[in-house]
């Protein structure tokens, strides 16, 4: 009797089949542990700051931190960032003490803002600035001091007199605002340089006297960016 044995043997078949696709399905179910492939991750972009410098592996423990360098103490009676150092080929102590004059006529006459000071090595320095375009100037020797315009003498003593006179210049606005004034004079108490005092605004002349212990060499310089006019005087 075959077809009894040929209905077992299909059913038990058809049966381990269901079983085999149950299980397949079940296997992707929750629960399933599954192994999944994962893509490398692409290097994020290294970010530059601007003004820093390119990274650096870190040093080894204990190495010293790059020093940082102070900005050196403002001498006394001068503008805070800037500098009253000798220009190049000037670091020697002046030797003349001949008038030095220059002629200039500028659309606008620059104005005074004011006068700084420092000791240098053989030499004082004296930092005049000035706003607007250079101008004409004469530094030489004078006897005594007088106010520009009303010819008052100058209440101020010292050993010698050498007088800055700038031409054309204002030491003031359009709108009258004073930009450097009679007073206070200044009392830089340097070896040679004593005082320093604005003796003149008048009819677009403004004149500086510089107050010395003694007579000695001086030299004139100037500078652009902003202007100004220098004068070193030998100690």
């Amino acid at each position: 009797m075959e077809v009894p044995s040929m209905k077992r043997i299909t059913i038990a078949t058809a049966a381990l089949v269901s079983l085999a696709l149950a299980g397949s399905a079940c296997g992707a179910g929750p629960g399933t542990d599954t192994t999944a492939t994962a893509t490398p991750a692409a290097p994020s972009p290294t970010a530059t700051v601007a003004g820093s410098a390119s990274p650096r592996s870190p040093g080894p423990s204990g190495s010293p931190a790059p020093t940082e360098t102070s900005p050196a103490t403002p001498t006394p009676g001068a503008t805070p960032g800037r500098t009253t150092t000798a220009a190049p080929g000037e670091t020697s102590p002046p030797t003349g003490t001949d008038r030095v004059s220059v002629t200039r006529a500028p659309e606008h006459p620059p104005i005074v803002q004011g006068a700084r000071f420092a000791r240098h090595d053989g030499f004082d320095r004296v930092v005049i600035d000035l706003q607007g375009a250079r101008t004409g100037y004469t530094v030489d020797w004078v006897r005594k001091l007088y106010e520009d315009g009303s010819g008052k003498p100058v209440d101020v003593n010292g050993g010698a007199y050498l007088q800055v006179t700038l031409k054309p210049a204002n030491a003031h606005t359009e709108d009258g605002e004073i930009t450097f004034g009679r007073k206070p004079v200044l009392r830089p108490g340097l070896p040679n340089l004593a005082t320093v005092v604005r003796t003149g605004d008048f009819e677009g002349v403004v004149t500086i006297a510089l107050v010395l212990r003694h007579r000695a060499g001086f030299r004139v310089s100037e500078q652009s960016d902003p202007t100004r006019l220098i004068v070193d005087i030998a100690h």
